[in-house]
């Protein structure tokens, strides 16, 4: 083990909330809490139990369609919605979302994460993504999803908007002085005046500048446009990871991109997904996995794969290797940095269609551990000190109890090695991670419109 930190650099974590685990027949294992999975209850006490873990954030993904209706956990919640909730009952913890830039506007994706951090005081993070279906187009009166390439050109326009709609409010915008009736300071508002190719603003954000500045922005996308994206927006990347070779190597790339862009190695964290599957012995570990795994039916796994790569698996034998495919990753308009994962899985370990289909719907071709708490330290240790990454966000296969389980047997562990923070230090998410408050137009565009001033004063009097 290679150490490559600098003293006292220490990781990240994340807790990845998903449905009743990350495990896709989870749901159906005795300790889940699939009951509760529309409970916000719920979800607060998995925040808390994240928070008291000391964690930098919890993370909620967001999809747009219904997905495995009937024999999977489906359905979500709205996660800014779920995030408000739980920001009254959290003090610490970041609080994460994704909204796509693909079917939402930027004065409201804008308005949303500025009323989220100022409710939290400074905890907030965006997940940026395009998203992925023809499924979630239909949805939106769209007959289909936009190509990969020009979804990665809207989202650029996109976040732009949106940091120019928060960046409409200088810090110290607000003076509330009674005396004088003077509520805010006119030149200090900027209005936005932007058409570009996908999106047009034209005025002020009707929340004030938040209180990072910007709210974390993340990404989690690995194709090359994500990269190059990642590279000059994000300031942590949620990727997919399953070797440590490969997660070196993308470390590297991507902090090389990093300076590309002029831009410090602290700005941005890569934080791959990480799945755990822990027993006190390795024995009593395996045979949870493979509790787990014999709870997915083959036909699942077949379907799943099917579906991933655009391509019928059907008519194959589950135990039988994976058919020639032409081209997957390039027939793919959605996630093509899991395509390519896939078959790279597929030919590094030589597994069959019903093994490869299980591990993925096991961790979702995300890293999956099987052993000991100590054992998972070890490893988490090695990836961190030979700059495979910066942190892991944290899958549970099965929630509520194996959050738990992670912050009380590994989160320990961790601590005593220097790895982790026994307390927060900070009350804010960039705080946490160490991130710079950007000043205004640090991302945003304001093109030259009327007068700022005069914009403001028209708002003021209305």
């Amino acid at each position: 083990m290679s150490d490559k930190r600098r003293e006292g650099e220490q990781l990240h974590l994340g807790a990845f909330l998903y449905f009743t685990g990350h495990h896709h027949a989870g749901w159906r294992h005795p300790d889940s809490g699939v009951e509760a999975m529309f409970d916000i209850a719920n979800y607060v006490r998995m925040a808390r139990t994240a928070e008291r873990g000391k964690f930098d954030m919890i993370f909620f993904a967001d999809l747009l369609h219904l997905i495995y209706p009937t024999h999977a956990a489906a359905g979500m919640m709205d996660p800014i919605a779920l995030l408000s909730a739980i920001s009254t009952a959290t003090e610490r913890i970041g609080l994460t979302a994704t909204m796509s830039t693909t079917y939402n506007e930027p004065y409201n994706a804008a308005r949303k994460f500025a009323t989220l951090d100022h409710i939290s005081g400074g905890r907030a993070g965006w997940n940026i993504v395009t998203s992925q279906t023809d499924a979630e187009a239909r949805n939106f009166g769209r007959d289909r999803h936009p190509e990969h390439g020009v979804r990665y050109r809207m989202a650029e326009e996109f976040v732009e908007v949106v940091a120019s709609l928060w960046d409409s409010w200088d810090d110290g915008g607000l003076v509330m002085d009674r005396q004088s009736g003077i509520f805010a300071d006119a030149a200090k508002l900027r209005p936005v005046d932007y058409d570009g190719s996908w999106y047009s603003a034209h005025g002020t954000l009707n929340v004030p500048r938040p209180p990072q500045g910007y709210p974390v922005l993340i990404q989690a996308g690995s194709s090359e446009p994500g990269q190059a994206f990642a590279a000059r927006v994000a300031e942590v990347i949620f990727t997919a990871q399953p070797h440590v070779e490969a997660a070196r190597s993308f470390y590297a790339v991507m902090k090389g991109k990093l300076a590309e862009a002029g831009r410090r190695p602290g700005s941005l964290h890569i934080m791959p997904g990480l799945s755990p599957i822990l027993g006190s012995t390795e024995e009593e570990a395996r045979r949870r996995e493979r509790e787990l795994l014999d709870l997915i039916r083959p036909e699942e796994a077949s379907g799943f794969l099917s579906g991933m790569l655009q391509f019928d698996l059907s008519g194959y034998p589950p135990d039988g290797p994976l058919p020639d495919i032409p081209d997957p990753v390039e027939a793919s308009n959605g996630m093509k940095s899991r395509v390519q994962l896939i078959m790279d899985l597929a030919r590094k370990d030589g597994l069959s269609i019903l093994e490869l289909g299980r591990r993925l719907l096991g961790a979702r071709g995300h890293l999956q551990f099987v052993g000991t708490p100590e054992k998972l330290a070890d490893l988490i240790e090695d990836w961190f000190r030979s700059s495979a990454c910066d942190g892991f966000n944290i899958m549970p296969p099965v929630l509520p109890g194996d959050l738990d389980t992670f912050v009380d047997e590994v989160v320990p562990i961790l601590q005593r090695r220097g790895l982790f923070r026994r307390e927060y230090e900070s009350r804010t998410l960039r705080g946490h991670l160490g991130l710079e408050r950007p000043a205004a137009g640090a991302l945003g565009a304001r093109p030259a419109g009327r007068p700022a001033a005069a914009q403001a004063s028209g708002l003021l009097a209305e």
